[in-house]
């Protein structure tokens, strides 16, 4: 990622063999080339290829429906009695190929002016899943449908560097265009819902009969859009009173297209203009981010320093399209809401067209005490801000905007000469209208997002750095975290609120997915062999336990995730 250098050419290459446990071989090649042009300019391009290997096996298995009596096989040839399925067993199916590249351009045009343009791409093709069944095997799954995505994307970047009297300015600039193809077996699904329910009884054919081959499969394709620029301005860094301050503008598009088919469906109950098609999801999200900032810093005194932040925003979210099934299958989603015959993309028709925006500013104050050249001490009041949106499922209203008020006090510090550092910060935090994200327990199968009432957070950070000796270095790092409901979480609350209201999560529960510690040490040692710079390493990384959600009952069914402890030596 280093800048390209016109004072010389430069060019390294390494290149990686692997193997995996339990599954197959991979590799990785890669390298850069920095080409001066002339004593102002220069060219760096670097390229990668990698290839994991896959380990999780779909092996041989067959797939019976009850209610239609039949079966499927992925078995070659399939197994007696039941239908061939698209796709077959095979091991280590889940291996991934990676290419990419990136060409960076830097023009000094005189001693206060540069310019680097840039452009990077990658493409990315993965085959089967990463998640295995217990019930089939270790590291092992049965099934029955093409698994693959591809990613690919590239993004374009202009920096321009300069001074205006004693000014410094950068401009920065980019655009991103990302585009990615999901192909998924959904067969589980369908069994799980035929099992319990006797669904395939409603996946008939045009003469009314259930299908032999019930089975769902996912076609998904996501295109990304994203231009931004961002203009800032700072006066010399060597003067009592410092100011930065700058515009920033983003806009964003993402086009969301699922369509969950089924072979064989009665045109009856198919999305109407999609054959096959029990539910689509047709949409496209639109993000607009607006920003103006600026930061004052006074020297006090001269190891005393104050600083003071504003950054007012403006942010827009819409999204519109459709989402969900048939009228004839469904009254809940899809056509039977529908308020507008036109649709997006060639959808049957509108059921989803909402926006939500939100304008406000957050602020930052700091004072920072030098002890001297090695030491200081700061203290920050921060807050924070997380724009608002429209849930996918169009059924739930919008969530609103999440805050974050930050109180932090912390240390720098190196000592011995410089070799050690230590480093810390003790912190409280209350976050407010939390946005959390779910999956319902019934419905449409879409990510919910809610506000989850509010959160108070302790904290402790702290590493260390340190090299006894020459060539040794020790490093560490701890973070113990105290991060609580402050208030009963109710997901559908009444307006006004009744006693009816029943909480899911009450104050004083852990937030999930957030262990009370985590550590990490490191040992590297250096030393020459053979003319070459070699290296021994050790590290050691510890995560303690967590909840997967908030809700008690998902938490008395899933229970506590342990802690574990991963050791890598190289």
């Amino acid at each position: 990622t280093n800048r390209p250098d016109p004072s010389g050419f430069k060019a390294e290459y390494a290149v990686e063999g692997n193997t995996v446990a339990h599954g197959g071989a991979g590799y990785v090649g890669e390298g850069f080339v920095n080409v001066p042009l002339g004593e102002r300019a220069a060219v760096r391009i670097v390229g990668w290829v990698r290839h994991d290997a896959g380990y999780i096996d779909n092996v041989a298995g067959t797939r019976a429906y009850p209610t239609p009596g039949t079966c499927i096989s992925n078995a070659v040839p399939p197994a007696s009695g039941c239908i061939a399925s698209p796709a077959h067993a095979k091991k280590d199916y889940n291996d991934v190929d990676t290419y990419g590249a990136r060409a960076a351009l830097r023009i000094d045009l005189d001693d206060n002016w540069t310019i680097t343009p840039a452009v990077m791409g990658q493409k990315q093709e993965a085959n089967g899943s990463f998640a295995y069944d217990p019930q089939v095997g270790d590291l092992q799954l049965a099934h029955f449908y093409p698994e693959f995505s591809s990613d690919k994307w590239v993004q374009a970047a202009l920096t321009v560097e300069g001074r205006v009297a004693n000014l410094d300015l950068v401009y920065a600039g980019s655009f991103l265009k990302r585009d990615d193809v999901v192909d998924a077996d959904y067969s589980d699904y369908t069994f799980w819902y035929d099992d319990c329910c006797g669904y395939a009884a409603y996946w008939t054919d045009a003469n009314g009969d259930p299908l032999a081959n019930p089975s769902q499969y996912i076609h998904g394709t996501d295109g990304y859009r994203r231009w931004s620029h961002e203009l800032r301005v700072n006066t010399p860094a060597d003067r009592r009173l410092r100011f930065t301050g700058g515009l920033f503008y983003q806009n964003s598009e993402h086009k969301i297209f699922q369509n969950y088919q089924i072979n064989g469906l009665t045109p009856d109950i198919a999305v109407t203009g999609w054959p096959n098609t029990i539910w689509l999801t047709n949409q496209l999200r639109k993000d607009k981010d607006q920003a103006v900032f600026g930061e004052l810093s006074f020297d006090i005194l001269e190891r005393l320093t104050a600083t003071a932040g504003v950054r007012w925003f403006k942010a827009e979210n819409s999204l519109r399209g459709f989402f969900g099934y048939n009228g004839n299958y469904s009254a809940n989603y899809g056509e039977a809401l529908c308020f507008d015959p036109a649709g997006y993309n060639g959808s049957p028709c509108t059921n989803l067209d909402d926006e939500v925006d939100d304008s406000g500013n957050v602020t930052k104050f700091n004072l920072t005490y030098r002890i001297d050249d090695q030491r200081l001490l700061y203290v920050t009041y921060s807050e924070g801000f997380r724009p608002g949106g429209i849930n996918r499922n169009g059924t739930v209203p919008p969530y609103q905007p999440d805050f974050l008020t930050n109180y932090e006090l912390g240390w720098k510090t190196t000592w011995a000469n410089g070799t050690l550092r230590f480093n810390g910060a003790v912190f409280h935090e209350d976050w407010d209208d939390i946005q959390y994200s779910f999956l319902p327990p019934s419905g449409s199968g879409l990510t919910v997002i809610r506000n989850a009432g509010k959160a108070r957070i302790d904290g402790i950070e702290a590493d260390l750095t340190w090299s006894p000796v020459l060539d040794l270095v020790l490093s560490g790092g701890v973070s113990w975290l105290k991060a609580r409901l402050a208030e009963d979480y109710i997901p559908n609350p009444s307006t006004p609120p009744l006693p009816t209201d029943t909480p899911t999560a009450f104050e004083g529960d852990r937030l999930p997915v957030t262990p009370k510690f985590k550590g990490n040490l490191t040992a590297r040692y250096s030393f020459p062999l053979g003319g070459f710079d070699a290296t021994v390493q050790g590290a050691v990384v510890y995560n303690g336990t967590s909840y997967s959600d908030l809700p008690r009952e998902e938490r008395g069914a899933f229970g506590l995730q342990p802690a574990y402890t991963v050791v890598d030596l190289s």
